[in-house]
C-alpha cells in the first residue's frame, strides 16, 4: 500500500499570497488579450443591465403620468412611447445577455486551456522528478493536485476574475444611477455599504478556515481512498476492514463537519443581505413616497431606485464569496506551482549511447537514501562484456540499491559508476534509460492490450519480434490460451491474469526491449518451479552475450552465474562462482546451506 502523508500538514492557506498571485498572472498573461476582451463584455453587459432599470422607471412614470391624465380628463396613456421605451428594454437586455453568454464563452476557454496546460506540465514534471520524491510525498497527495487543486483553480479562475469586474462596476454604477436619480436617497442607501461591508468581512473571517480546512480532509480523504483500492487484497488478507473504516468514517466526519461549518457561514450571507435589503427597500419606499407627494420624485423613479436599492447589496455578497474562492484558488495554485517548482533530476549528459559493449566498474560507490544514512559505503566491483552477474545477500544488504544507482535512478553521494570507461552521469539520460531493461519482483502491466503491454518499451517492434520474446520467456503458450490472445485486454486491476503469468509477460517485455544491459530483480519469485526451470533455461539463452545482473535470495537459481557478488550492510564480502565460494566455506556457504537445511 501507497505510504501516506497527511494532507493537515499542508499549511491552510497560501503562504506567499502575492508570489503566488504573480505566477498565476504569468500564465494567465498567455491569454492577456482574450481576458481583456471578456473583461470589456463583462463590464458592458453590467452596464446596460444597470441603465435598464431607469429606462423601465421611465415607463412607469408614463403610465402613471396618462392614469392621472385620464382621471382628470386631460388625456390619455401614449403607448406609443411606452412600446418604444419597452423596445429599447428588449433591447438593452439583450445586448446585456449577449454580452454576458461571450465574456463566459471566452473565460470558459481560457480557463480550461490554462488547466489543460498545467496538468500537460505536471505529467511532464512526473516524469522528471527524482526516485527521492516518491519516497517522501503519497501518491492520494499528488493526484489530489492534479484533479482537486487544478479542478479548483480552473472553477475559481473561471467564476472570479470576471466576477470581481461586474461586482465592482455594477456597485459603482448603480451609485452612480442612484445619484442621478436622487442624492438624498443615494446618500441614505450609501450607509448600507459599511454596514455590509463589516458584515461580509465577519462572515469570510469565519467562514474562510473551514472552506481551506475542507480541501485539505477531501484530500486526505482522496488519498485513504486511492489506498484502500490500491491495497484491497491486503486489507482483506489482514481482516483490516473495521480498522480501515473507522479511520475513513473519522476523516469523512471531519469533511463533512468542515464541509457544513463553510457552507453555513457561507449561507449566512445572502439572509443578511436580504435583510439589510429589505430595510432598505422600506426606508427607500416610505422616503420616496413623501418625496413623490412633494413632488421632487417621480413615481418611475421611486421604482427605479427601489429596484438599483434592492440590487446594491448583491455586489457586496459576490465579492464576499469570491474572497473565499480567490483563497482557496491561490491555496490550490501555490500547491500546483510547489509542485511544478520541485527540483527535476540531473541531466547534464551529452555523451550518446552508441556501440555500448556492457563493460561495468563501480568504483569507491557510496550513497544514502538519507545522506546522513549512509548504506552503500564503499562499493567496488568490475564487471566484464557479457557476464552474468548474481548479487546476493541478506535482506536490507543493498542488492537492489545497487542495480537502482547503476539505472541512476538515485544520485551518488561518493564514488563514480563507468558503463565502457564513461561516467553514467556524462551519458543523456534518456539513452542511458534505453541501454538498460529491468525485471521486477513487482510486476507492473498497464490497462492495454498484452500486445501493446510487450511492446511497452519498443513501440517499433513487429509482430514477429513480440511473438518470438514470448516464446523465449515461455510466455507464448498461455497467452494463446487466453480469450482473444495477444489482443486480450488486461483490466486496470490486472487481476484477470496469474501473479505467474504477469511475471512472464514482464520478463518478455524486457526481452522485446533488447537491452544492452538486463536486469532481474527476483524476477522468477513469483511462478511456480517448474515455470521458473523453463525461464531459467530461456533467461540463459537471452543473457548469451549481454551483461546480466541477477538480484535471487534462492541461490540455486544463480549457480551458473559466472560471477556472484555477496552482499552484506552495504559492501561485498565475497566474490567468486558458485563452486568458489562454497569452497570457501563463507558467509555465501552459510547462506546456501540454510536453504536447504531441514
Amino acid at each position: 500500500m501507497a505510504r501516506r502523508v497527511s494532507p493537515m500538514k499542508r499549511v491552510a492557506k497560501a503562504k506567499d499570497f502575492k508570489g503566488t498571485v504573480k505566477k498565476l498572472f504569468s500564465y494567465i498573461k498567455k491569454y492577456k488579450l482574450l481576458v481583456i476582451i471578456a473583461f470589456l463584455f463583462a463590464i458592458c453587459s453590467t452596464v446596460f443591465a444597470i441603465v435598464s432599470p431607469k429606462i423601465l422607471g421611465n415607463a412607469t412614470t408614463e403610465i402613471y403620468n396618462g392614469i392621472i391624465a385620464k382621471i382628470n380628463g386631460t388625456g390619455s396613456i401614449n403607448f406609443g412611447i411606452i412600446k418604444h421605451i419597452l423596445i429599447i428594454l428588449g433591447i438593452l437586455y439583450l445586448i446585456s445577455a449577449v454580452f454576458s453568454y461571450i465574456q463566459n464563452l471566452i473565460m470558459t476557454h481560457v480557463s480550461q486551456k490554462l488547466c489543460y496546460n498545467l496538468r500537460k506540465e505536471v505529467s511532464y514534471k512526473l516524469n522528471k522528478l527524482p526516485m527521492g520524491y516518491f519516497d517522501k510525498v503519497a501518491t492520494g497527495d499528488i493526484m489530489s493536485i492534479v484533479t482537486n487543486d487544478i479542478d479548483m483553480l480552473q472553477i475559481s479562475l473561471n467564476q472570479s476574475l470576471t466576477q470581481v469586474i461586474t461586482s465592482i462596476v455594477t456597485v459603482i454604477g448603480i451609485f452612480i444611477m442612484m445619484l442621478s436619480i436622487n442624492v438624498f436617497l443615494a446618500i441614505i442607501t450609501a450607509i448600507v455599504l459599511p454596514i455590509a461591508s463589516l458584515i461580509v468581512m465577519a462572515i469570510v473571517t469565519k467562514s474562510q478556515k473551514y472552506f481551506v480546512n475542507q480541501q485539505n480532509y477531501l484530500a486526505k480523504v482522496d488519498s485513504e481512498v486511492e489506498e484502500m483500492i490500491g491495497g484491497h487484497l491486503v486489507l482483506k488478507a489482514f481482516n483490516a476492514e473495521d480498522k480501515v473504516t473507522a479511520d475513513f468514517d473519522k476523516d469523512n466526519e471531519n469533511l463533512c463537519n468542515c464541509a457544513f461549518k463553510a457552507q453555513f457561514f457561507s449561507g449566512l450571507m445572502h439572509p443578511i443581505m436580504n435583510f439589510i435589503g429589505n430595510l432598505n427597500y422600506a426606508i427607500i419606499a416610505i422616503i420616496g413616497a413623501l418625496l413623490a407627494i412633494r413632488n421632487k420624485i417621480t413615481v418611475g423613479n421611486i421604482q427605479s431606485f427601489i429596484q438599483y436599492s434592492k440590487q446594491f447589496t448583491n455586489p457586496i455578497a459576490q465579492l464576499a464569496q469570491i474572497s473565499n474562492q480567490i483563497q482557496l484558488m491561490v491555496a490550490s495554485s501555490e500547491r500546483v506551482f510547489n509542485f511544478l517548482e520541485e527540483e527535476e533530476y540531473l541531466d547534464e549528459g551529452k555523451q550518446k549511447a552508441i556501440d555500448i559493449q556492457g563493460n561495468i566498474e563501480f568504483k569507491h560507490v557510496k550513497f544514502g537514501y538519507n545522506p546522513n544514512q549512509i548504506i552503500i559505503k564503499d562499493f567496488n566491483a568490475k564487471i566484464k562484456k557479457g557476464q552474468k552477474i548474481a548479487i546476493v545477500g541478506p535482506t536490507g544488504a543493498g542488492k537492489t540499491t545497487i542495480v537502482k544507482l547503476l539505472m541512476r535512478f538515485y544520485e551518488l553521494n561518493g564514488g563514480e559508476i563507468l558503463i565502457d570507461g564513461i561516467n553514467i552521469k556524462d551519458f543523456k539520460r534518456s539513452d542511458l534509460e534505453n541501454i538498460f531493461a529491468m525485471v521486477l519482483q513487482d510486476t507492473w502491466l498497464f490497462n492495454g492490450t498484452i500486445m501493446g503491454n510487450l511492446r511497452y518499451g519498443n513501440s517499433k517492434a513487429s509482430d514477429a519480434e513480440v511473438l518470438k520474446a514470448s516464446k523465449i520467456a515461455n510466455a507464448d503458450y498461455f497467452i494463446r490460451t487466453l480469450p482473444e490472445g495477444y489482443n486480450m485486454v488486461i483490466n486496470e486491476e490486472t487481476n484477470n491474469i496469474s501473479g505467474g503469468q504477469k511475471q512472464l509477460l514482464t520478463i518478455a517485455r524486457a526481452i522485446v526491449n533488447d537491452p544492452k544491459i538486463l536486469i532481474l530483480d527476483e524476477a522468477t519469485s513469483n511462478v511456480d518451479t517448474r515455470t521458473e526451470e523453463l525461464i531459467q533455461e530461456s533467461m540463459d539463452r537471452v543473457m548469451e552475450g549481454r551483461t546480466s545482473f541477477i538480484i535471487a535470495h534462492r541461490l540455486s537459481t544463480i549457480k551458473n552465474a559466472d560471477l556472484i557478488l555477496v552482499m552484506n550492510e552495504g559492501n561485498i564480502i565475497e566474490v567468486g562462482n558458485h563452486e568458489e565460494l562454497l569452497a570457501k566455506k563463507g558467509f555465501y556457504a552459510k547462506l546456501y546451506n540454510s536453504q536447504f537445511e531441514l
